[in-house]
């Protein structure tokens, strides 16, 4: 995707961590306090991102709960005993999470020129709060609680393209998250993928990405 004369019928997005700054960790380190030394939280950090993405690969589950699991799975690697509530703690840090500062003004100018189509991996809930924090119009939302799994599980993907009765062809998708989007979309038929680097995860070379810095350098690529 290189020439302004591309113009996908849908432009589709990963939400948290992509548009909104996902940062639970100043909640996670809030809940580690005095549990585990300072020098071992750049290594839970680590695992912790780890026990999400598999928890994510099974069955359905609420997100709040796929959190609470996630850390106390790293909590037990560490030596630490279960932590109550922990999931709901984190839950709230995503809701409270606001839009990365390049997105509203470049995302509501592509709204203005596209169709846009979020696919997030949250619950109805969390997109209620998060949605309206991006500053644009939006032709569809699709959560995980909609399609009764998550990324990177193919059954997210094939939930937007049936309910939009649509072919991956379709669709040029943005996501911060090689491992959650686009390996696993490049696997379905998807070829028009876009990794907008916000410095979370490595590259994923062979899979036919484009990389962005920013929603604006985006824009000049779609000719807007």
């Amino acid at each position: 995707m290189t020439s302004t004369n591309f113009r996908p019928k849908y432009v589709s997005y990963d939400v948290y961590g992509t548009l909104i700054n996902f940062n639970i960790y100043p909640t996670t380190q809030r809940l580690l306090d005095g549990r585990i030394p300072d020098e071992q939280w750049l290594a839970f950090k680590k695992i912790f991102r780890a026990y999400r993405f598999d928890e994510v690969n099974g069955d359905y589950t609420p997100y709040e709960q796929i959190l609470q699991d996630a850390f106390d799975r790293a909590c037990k690697r560490f030596g630490v005993g279960p932590t109550p509530g922990a999931g709901a703690e984190l839950a709230e840090a995503v809701r409270n999470s606001g839009a990365h500062e390049d997105v509203p003004a470049a995302l509501k100018l592509q709204g203005d020129n596209y169709k846009l189509v979020a696919l997030s991996n949250a619950d109805n809930s969390f997109l209620d709060i998060s949605i309206p924090k991006l500053g644009a119009e939006w032709h569809a939302v699709f959560t995980a609680e909609q399609a009764r799994a998550y990324k990177p599980r193919l059954q997210a993907f094939e939930y937007m393209l049936d309910t939009l009765n649509a072919k991956p062809e379709d669709f040029l998708h943005v996501s911060s998250h090689p491992l959650y989007d686009h390996i696993p979309m490049y696997n379905l038929g998807f070829r028009d993928l876009v990794m907008l680097d916000r410095g979370a995860e490595p590259f994923a070379p062979g899979y036919n990405i484009f990389t962005v810095k920013s929603l604006d350098e985006l824009n000049k690529h779609l000719g807007l």
